[in-house]
């Protein structure tokens, strides 16, 4: 992305980033305003109430959905990995943040379908690093690790017991909002207010000077993790003015200080729901504190967690940067078939929300539990309202929330011609059933009748159709050879001036 970054200044409005943000939310959502209000590109609404990019190509306004920008990235990803290993690559194994719900998880694999990439498994972040942990510290004894990562968009804290080769996932909790990203924006207000207050403009309402001041704040932030000060150094940022400023790292901790509170908000809700055969642990039972992701070189982050595990030793010995895709690479790996004895373990993930149906008064009935272990096989009997016209609907949903309203509806289906009963309630068995890609498929059955329904998720209704992707496949193909052929441009004229 440094490339990107380097020209951003230059073509603001058309330098996309953290695209993860636009994913499953909708366009009124406040976080996704709050986000909009520190990005120089232009997000829209669609007719499906999801948010797009807007940028210009070749003196035409196009729009993407967030998959589509994801599925370029993975082109690119897949080009630099052929020219590598001078081979074909059709398979992947893609991390994501252990909260992506299941909706978010089927955006991934929309992008992959686009890029003509054939996902083998969907990782969770905190999870591929404890991989990568693991095989290197093979112990005869169980140890609990917890491994926490906070990367530029996201906050992920997963607890696991890790004894020879089994890795248990005991419990992941995530905030998909809490990131590098999260204080880079702290400190773009912070700044904006101090230039508006010394020159009386608003550098919102330009994109490049927004882009630059973004840039230099990212910059200030990670100088403070080795410098006591930043400073901040901008040409002509807005209608000829110079601004200079510095930040002392006690005023960036303090622009932040409830963010950074919020991580260990997510360590203790791990905490909470981690046992080990049905019995709970406290934090006296963590044997190792693993970091992973960039934003973990924040001292302030580090200090909070020393504290909550006092005694305890952070482990700093893996590259925050490369644990994930290291963790990654090892089981792309395994499921490929490598036989290696050093990488060979087994994984027993979890899932990171709660999936239920809505009962009775939009009430929000789990069948399983978040941090239930995959893959699993539940069934339950549950009161479903009928309507006037003997018809049953069932509705799927993820989340924590005990009203369906607040939760993420992900399926439903129709049972018809069921017989009116006397209070309108009708009892149906719904059967939940997660593999270890986190597929859900859901049956259900009427008993009285024994009319059966199942439906395996793969479509909630606001993400894109078959022939929608295959369109977007060829778009990015267009795109990556049109690339191909400004970098041969390029070559050229830069020979021709020899």
């Amino acid at each position: 992305g440094n490339p990107a970054k380097s020209q951003g200044g230059m073509n603001p409005e058309n330098t996309i980033f953290a695209v993860n943000r636009l994913t499953n939310r909708t366009f009124n959502d406040p976080l996704l305003q709050y986000d909009i209000q520190h990005w120089p590109f232009t997000v829209i609404d669609s007719d499906r109430y999801r948010p797009k990019v807007k940028v210009e190509y070749k003196k035409e306004t196009r729009t993407f959905f967030p998959e589509e920008i994801i599925s370029m990235i993975l082109t690119e990803l897949k080009v630099i990995a052929e020219t590598y290993l001078g081979a074909p690559v059709c398979d992947v194994v893609i991390t994501v943040p252990s909260y992506f719900g299941y909706v978010q998880r089927q955006y991934v694999r929309d992008a992959a379908a686009i890029a003509r990439l054939n996902i083998l498994r969907l990782v969770n972040d905190p999870i591929a690093g404890a991989t990568a942990y693991g095989i290197k510290k093979k112990r005869n004894e169980q140890r609990n690790i917890l491994m926490f990562d906070l990367g530029g968009g996201v906050c992920n804290v997963a607890i696991l017991a890790m004894e020879n080769d089994v890795h248990t996932v005991m419990s992941i909790a995530g905030n998909n909002h809490l990131g590098g990203e999260s204080f880079d924006n702290r400190m773009v207000d912070y700044f904006v207010q101090e230039f508006k207050e010394k020159y009386k403009k608003d550098l919102r309402t330009n994109p490049r000077s927004l882009f630059r001041l973004k840039k230099a704040c990212e910059n200030a932030k990670k100088t403070l993790s080795t410098a006591r000060k930043a400073n901040i150094e901008l040409d002509s940022l807005l209608d000829g003015i110079d601004f200079f400023t510095n930040i002392s790292r006690s005023s960036f901790e303090g622009l932040c200080e409830d963010l950074f509170r919020k991580t260990i908000s997510l360590v203790e809700k791990a905490l909470q729901d981690a046992k080990v055969k049905d019995v709970k642990i406290d934090k006296t039972q963590i044997h190792d504190i693993v970091l992973v992701g960039g934003s973990t070189r924040i001292p302030k982050i580090r200090n909070l967690l020393a504290e909550f595990f006092p005694g305890k030793t952070l482990n700093q010995n893996m590259n925050p940067d490369e644990a994930a895709v290291s963790g990654a690479a090892v089981r792309a790996a395994i499921l490929s078939g490598d036989k290696c004895d050093e990488i060979q373990h087994l994984l027993l993930d979890v899932i990171p929300l709660s999936l239920g149906v809505e009962t009775e008064g939009g009430v929000m009935t789990p069948i399983i539990e978040r941090n239930t272990t995959i893959p699993i096989k539940i069934s339950e009997t549950v009161s479903v309202k009928q309507d006037e016209q003997s018809c049953v609907w069932v509705k799927v949903y993820e989340g924590e929330n005990k009203m369906t309203p607040h939760n993420d509806l992900i399926a439903k289906f129709k049972f018809d011609e069921i017989p009116l009963t006397y209070d309108g309630v009708v009892e149906i068995e719904v059967t939940f059933d997660v593999d270890a890609s986190s597929i859900l498929t859901v049956s259900a059955e009427h008993k009285n009748t024994g009319k059966k329904k199942q439906i395996t998720i793969t479509n909630n209704g606001s993400r894109l159709s078959k022939e929608e992707i295959e369109n977007m496949t060829g778009e990015v193909e267009k795109y990556r050879l049109e690339k191909i052929q400004r970098q041969k441009l390029a070559s050229v004229d830069v020979l021709g001036s020899y």
